[in-house]
């Protein structure tokens, strides 16, 4: 059995613009394996976004094989893909999509209100979850009382409440402030090696994809391997 919980094969990514097809990516494969921290990296176009897309589950590719953690996202229609990413994805963004009318910890229950949990399992994974993030003193806080570095946290507190295998983070520290950003990272960087989560970061910035075990670089649609230098 393998030990990737990412492999893509011959992955072509393609969109309609106007009358155009656009090929974002070109016949692209990549294996992840269980466990590893892995940022993408690449100029703007690069197709960064639509790859991270891809492993999470937002997206299907154009043609080519895409397997996450053991289930073919290519074949898989809309509903069964939601109920794929339910289970397996716990995704982070920039501007961390919080909802503003609810307080913290309402905000890190709500991917268990699709689940089966009862009202006091969802509240102790809850109160886990901020307590792993360091950020339990903010539980009745709403996002509009939170620092930008607090908020994000938060929202990694939601990805991962649910305890999923993968981590897809999309430029998650691109609204912060240099601490804020070293803070978040080393959150994430936590959260793969004492926690065994699997982290895809999308970043612009060199210096938070160090905090990775390995960098890959997309240029037009086409990856390009470096080695990560040791955080």
């Amino acid at each position: 059995m393998s030990d990737n919980i990412v492999s893509m094969r011959d992955v072509v990514k393609t969109y309609r613009r106007g009358k155009q097809t656009v090929e974002v990516l070109h016949h692209l494969s990549l294996d992840i394996a269980q466990g590893e921290f892995v940022a993408l990296m690449g100029p703007s176009g690069s197709g960064k976004t639509t790859l991270l897309n891809l492993i999470g589950g937002l997206d299907r590719p154009t043609s080519g094989e895409v397997t996450v953690a053991g289930s073919r996202l290519d074949r898989m229609g809309s509903g069964a893909l939601a109920r794929w990413r339910a289970d397996h994805v716990g995704f982070v963004f920039q501007f961390y999509n919080l909802m503003p009318m609810l307080n913290a910890e309402r905000n890190v229950e709500l991917p268990l209100l699709l689940t089966h949990l009862g009202k006091a399992r969802r509240r102790q994974n809850v109160a886990a979850a901020l307590q792993l993030v360091g950020i339990a003193d903010r539980a009745k806080h709403k996002p509009a009382e939170l620092s930008g570095g607090q908020a994000q946290r938060v929202a990694i507190a939601r990805a991962i409440v649910a305890d999923p295998a993968l981590l897809v983070c999309d430029e998650p520290t691109g609204d912060l402030d240099r601490k804020a950003a070293g803070e978040v990272l080393t959150l994430l960087q936590q959260l793969n090696r004492e926690h065994g989560k699997t982290v895809v970061l999308v970043t612009h910035d060199p210096r938070a994809a160090e905090y990775a075990q390995r960098q890959l670089h997309l240029d037009k649609g086409q990856l390009v391997e470096q080695a990560a230098a040791a955080a």
